[in-house]
């Protein structure tokens, strides 16, 4: 990954006079505002706080958070609230706060009021591991349950175009299996060896992608020179593309929880990024997720990351 950590990519986000403008649906969290609190002060956004203001306010008193600079949207409905201010144009991201993910959705999803675009949304995870100055994206770790090969593809799409917005201009795929060999016992596997024969007959230009590859081949080349297995991402992986939503959120979740990692999360496929992360997370960890959002948001091909669809189909 080109950027090689996250202080350089907040070193990119340079304040401006027109710092972008941010809806939180779902601000009642300490965590949420002091985030917010630290990207305002330097400069990145002018937030908004969507969700009881007696209990906003509450906290930031409680924990000395000033609110100078952001506005409080008032609502017992803090989904709705902050996806109509995105429709109005009155705000740039969205960001989850003290929500739970099935009444963001509802609310992202909504086919009249919603930000749909066509596209497969997913949620795609920048993740640093100190220990081996290794950066990848992985995705979906938190929409889509069971992704049919078409929508693999645009959640690939996506994902590439995150690597791309980060400065890696020929992203290393690998496409996730629990086994690096094809067998119809795993159909993933069958869905990898696809995806793998259709980007060598160039369906994604400027990458490369391989697979079956379990999560060690994508991560480590000492387990591809134990395994005899070679190529182009076999322990270089800039993007892990996952089977389905339970063995991404295990891997994830794993990570996070015994390594020493940081990491960030936006959701992509939606008319603009999602500032997307579990309601257990910390200030820095939202804070991250914040800065990945604004770099997709700045970069010239924000359009594949968050407009309508392109080439690939979805749902």
């Amino acid at each position: 990954m080109a950027i090689s950590n996250f202080e350089q990519l907040y070193s990119l986000m340079s304040p401006t006079l027109d710092p972008t403008p941010v809806v939180a649906a779902g601000a009642a969290d300490v965590t949420v505002l002091g985030a917010l609190r630290d990207a305002c002060d330097r400069g990145w956004v002018e937030p908004l706080l969507a969700g009881s203001e007696s209990d906003i306010r509450r906290l930031a008193d409680e924990h000395e958070i000033s609110l100078t600079g952001m506005a409080i949207v008032d609502t017992a409905e803090p989904a709705a609230a902050a996806v109509a201010r995105v429709r109005a144009g009155r705000a740039r991201l969205l960001m989850k706060g003290q929500i739970s993910t099935p009444e963001l959705m509802r609310a992202i999803l909504h086919e009249q009021f919603g930000l749909r675009t066509g596209r497969v949304i997913c949620q795609v995870v920048l993740m640093e591991i100190a220990r081996d100055d290794r950066r990848f994206l992985l995705a979906d770790t938190g929409i889509t349950p069971r992704p049919d090969l078409e929508q693999k593809v645009d959640i690939l799409q996506s994902a590439l175009s995150v690597a791309r917005a980060l400065g890696e201009a020929t992203p290393r795929v690998a496409l996730l299996a629990a086994s690096e060999k094809v067998t119809a016992r795993l159909p993933d596997t069958l869905e990898a060896a696809e995806l793998q024969n259709r980007g060598e007959a160039g369906e994604f230009p400027g990458c490369l992608v391989q697979g079956p590859l379990s999560f060690d081949l994508a991560y480590a080349a000492m387990a591809g020179e134990r395994k005899g297995l070679a190529g182009p991402v076999t322990g270089a992986a800039d993007i892990m593309l996952f089977p389905d939503l339970t063995s991404a959120n295990l891997t994830v979740k794993a990570i996070m929880y015994t390594s020493d990692c940081r990491f960030g999360g936006v959701l992509c496929g939606t008319t603009c990024p999602v500032i997307f992360m579990s309601r257990a997370d910390d200030r820095p960890t939202r804070l991250r997720s914040l800065a990945l959002a604004l770099r997709l948001l700045s970069q010239d091909d924000r359009h594949r990351i968050c407009g309508p669809k392109q080439a690939a189909s979805g749902k």
